[in-house]
């Protein structure tokens, strides 16, 4: 029988061989897109490795006397240097084989691959909806001919690692090789399973991690069966930071991003003389104290190789001696605890409610969900770390506005000391029939005009990791972009780093982390306008405005 040529289109019913292979097109979220905004200015200046752009910083400072506001402009120039060259990018996840970690490989695959697969309403192809920096854009101006503004996609603005190319690794109690994690998750659709479980099967196993089992929920234990022998944290230590060296040489890599993915831990006792400086952490580790978490060796793991790590949970596995290791090692951290769904709504909805002048009274929000990280959160330690970091979402907002609510007691303790607060609840429970499709209802119950009421109810269905992997991605890239750009102020001759806690990736994240001293920010919308400001202060644009000045004069 004659052979026949290869195609270069599939049916959707078999693995692709190449990238070339597909019946449909790559999704625009997917596409390459190598020519980079330019920005013609005196403030910024291009050469074959760096863009250096010049930035003025404007602010004001304000002093209160006597109930009155006094209020002196600021203005702090800035230069940032960006490396232009992406270099090759590793990402090394602890809980690899888990639903966030199988889902992440499987669909880098599929958009690697351009696997498309059948689904009963039809042909589906891979993309990254939901990522911000593929999936989303920014104004960068006006088109002066037309007078529309001109959008382009957030990882435009400045050189990026497309995601395609990363290289992924990591660790995981559970040894089960990455295609049959793929099907313990139960995310994906059965026909993309089947095409793409070859790639995930050359992934093989991931790697021993580490277990103590007083950190997660007892009823883990079962999965429990790849871990690093014994209790001695020192030796898990070098094990992890070998891990990494060998990861990096084997795979060529510039760069590589620790991320953790894996079960809420319970939060860890902050202790004087144990963990709360870099070398009482440091020693906490070597003695195996009690108190020091898997994810915080992890983390300090990282710091010393000099490697991002970026926690995904809610834990404090930032202990402040991790954050003074950190600073003492200028290594980068991140986190706390990605924000996809119910929370990224609450930072959107309680922000527009007190703005519109409108005063929540309670919060109260409700979840089931089936998946392993609703069994693992149906332990009351876990709970408790995820209830914290769920709670903390309105702070900043309520702080902003004291008309509505009375502010802090000077020298009181409890509740007066913080000031006027909404009531808020949250409640998770572990259902297992809604596998990973999560189930969220929240209400919102308010004070309007003369003693009104105003009751807002809201249902969201979703499918948990299916939101949360495009966010392990984004703050994997952002997190690689924000190592190769430096700043220098007023009368430095040299380009520092950044501050090693990177606040910018606050959007993403429930709980951030920020500088230790400086306030954090939790409304959606500040977040999403800094993390733009600082992109387009990077090649030298102002930030956002919508004064549009010349549609409000003759």
């Amino acid at each position: 029988m004659a052979s026949h040529p290869p195609t270069t289109t599939s049916s959707g019913y078999n693995t692709p061989d190449s990238e070339l292979e597909s019946i449909v097109p790559v999704h625009p979220t997917a596409v390459r897109r190598p020519t980079y905004i330019t920005v013609q200015s005196e403030n910024t200046v291009y050469t074959d490795s760096h863009i250096t752009a010049k930035y003025l910083d404007r602010g004001a400072d304000v002093l209160v006397s006597d109930g009155q506001f006094t209020i002196t402009p600021t203005v702090k120039p800035y230069e940032f240097q960006t490396t232009r060259k992406v270099g090759k990018t590793g990402i090394m996840m602890i809980g690899m084989g888990g639903n966030n970690g199988s889902t992440l490989c499987a669909t880098i695959l599929a958009n690697k691959h351009q696997i498309s697969w059948h689904t009963k309403d039809g042909i589906q192809q891979p993309n990254y909806i939901g990522s911000v920096l593929r999936a989303s854009t920014v104004r960068i101006g006006t088109d002066p001919s037309t007078g529309k503004e001109v959008h382009v996609p957030i990882s435009d603005v400045l050189p990026m690692v497309h995601p395609n190319d990363l290289v992924f690794g990591g660790w995981d109690i559970s040894g089960l090789p990455m295609d049959k994690a793929m099907e313990r998750a139960k995310v994906l659709e059965y026909d993309l399973q089947r095409q793409v479980a070859p790639h995930m099967a050359l992934l093989g196993r991931p790697l021993p991690s580490i277990y103590y089992p007083d950190f997660i929920a007892a009823n883990q234990e079962a999965r429990a069966d790849n871990v690093l022998p014994g209790n001695d944290k020192q030796t898990h230590l070098e094990r992890v930071r070998a891990d990494i060296r060998r990861f990096k040489a084997d795979n060529q890599l510039d760069r590589v991003v620790v991320f953790w993915t894996a079960n809420t831990e319970r939060y860890s006792d902050i202790i004087p003389g144990v963990n709360d400086t870099a070398d009482n952490i440091l020693a906490a580790i070597k003695n195996s104290h009690s108190e020091v978490s898997p994810s915080t060796v992890f983390a300090v793991a990282s710091i010393l190789e000099g490697e991002p790590f970026v926690n995904g949970a809610p834990q404090n596995t930032f202990v402040p001696g991790v954050i003074a290791l950190a600073e003492r090692e200028q290594s980068f951290i991140g986190g706390d605890d990605l924000k996809s769904g119910q929370t990224k709504l609450k930072s959107v909805l309680a922000e527009f409610l007190v703005n519109a002048g409108i005063k929540p009274l309670s919060i109260a929000s409700y979840n089931h969900l089936g998946n392993n990280d609703g069994h693992n959160l149906s332990a009351e330690r876990q709970f408790k770390s995820k209830e914290i970091s769920k709670s903390s979402v309105v702070d900043d907002m309520v702080d902003a506005n004291r008309l509505l609510y009375k502010p802090p007691v000077q020298g009181a303790t409890g509740k007066a000391a913080k000031g006027e607060h909404p009531d808020h609840i949250v409640v998770i429970k572990y259902v297992p029939a809604v596998g990973d499709s999560k189930r969220a209802i929240d209400e919102y119950y308010s004070e309007i005009f003369c003693g009104g009421r105003s009751t807002i109810n809201i249902f969201n269905e979703c499918e948990d990791s299916l939101l949360a992997t495009p966010l392990i991605l984004d703050l994997t890239i952002l997190t690689e972009l924000l190592t190769r750009v430096k700043y220098r102020g007023d009368g430095q001759t040299d380009f520092a780093p950044l501050y090693p806690v990177l606040s910018l990736l606050s959007y993403m994240c429930k709980a951030p982390l920020v500088k230790p001293g400086t306030d954090v920010v939790n409304s959606l919308g500040r977040q999403r306008n800094a993390l733009e400001g600082f992109l387009k202060a990077c090649i030298g644009l102002e930030g956002n405005s919508d004064l549009l000045l010349e549609t409000r004069i003759w």
